[in-house]
């Protein structure tokens, strides 16, 4: 048996130096494998690239309008020092998360192109629309990104205002998001918002 698996061992590693054409087996899994992480390597780095702030705002349409607004909210500064940016709210750590919503964000790419938010005109006409498929999609993954920072379990209570503290034990209870109550944390509300949506 000890003979027979040293013969298998064997014949796997003269399998792996012989050559295939031009180079071994060995040498063509191991360019492979570098290959392999040169590209995830180079995949990651673009992939954070298109988290960054400068990123998001590189865009007029995202600069001028909605970027504006964020810089006048508790997420852009406060007495922590502690600045959410666009990424942050926008885009999910986990990886499968975070590269569906970088695939269902390539449609802001097509937006780009046709220009359809291109002047403060039509990005207030479309504020609304915008609005509810982002409130939508946070509803749907239980505010992940949120919960990136903030985590009800963690929350102290007994440090918030009673308004606040009551608020938080109803969403717990009733198995609320953050977002069911937190539209407008970081951007203007838009004119036209349903009842249910003026919380």
């Amino acid at each position: 048996m000890s003979d027979n698996n040293n013969s298998l061992i064997g014949r796997f590693w003269n399998a792996l130096r012989r050559p295939s054409a031009k180079y071994s087996l060995l040498t063509l899994v191991l360019g492979g494998f570098v290959a392999g992480i040169v590209f995830w390597g180079g995949f990651h780095t673009v992939v954070e690239a298109t988290n960054t702030e400068a990123f998001c705002i590189g865009c007029h349409e995202m600069r001028n309008n909605v970027y504006e607004e964020y810089k006048n909210t508790i997420h852009y500064t406060n007495r922590t020092g502690v600045r959410a940016v666009c990424a942050d709210c926008h885009v999910p750590k986990e990886w499968g998360p975070k590269m569906l919503r970088k695939i269902q964000a390539s449609r802001e790419l097509y937006g780009k192109v046709t220009g359809s938010v291109d002047t403060r005109e039509k990005f207030e006409a479309k504020r609304l629309e915008l609005a509810e498929r982002e409130w939508k999609r946070m509803k749907a993954n239980n505010s992940l990104e949120c919960r990136n920072c903030h985590s009800m379990v963690s929350m102290d209570g007994e440090k918030q205002k009673q308004r606040a503290r009551k608020q938080h034990e109803m969403a717990q209870r009733d198995g609320e998001t953050c977002i069911d109550c937190h539209k407008g944390i970081a951007h203007q509300k838009p004119k036209g918002m349903k009842e249910d949506d003026e919380e």
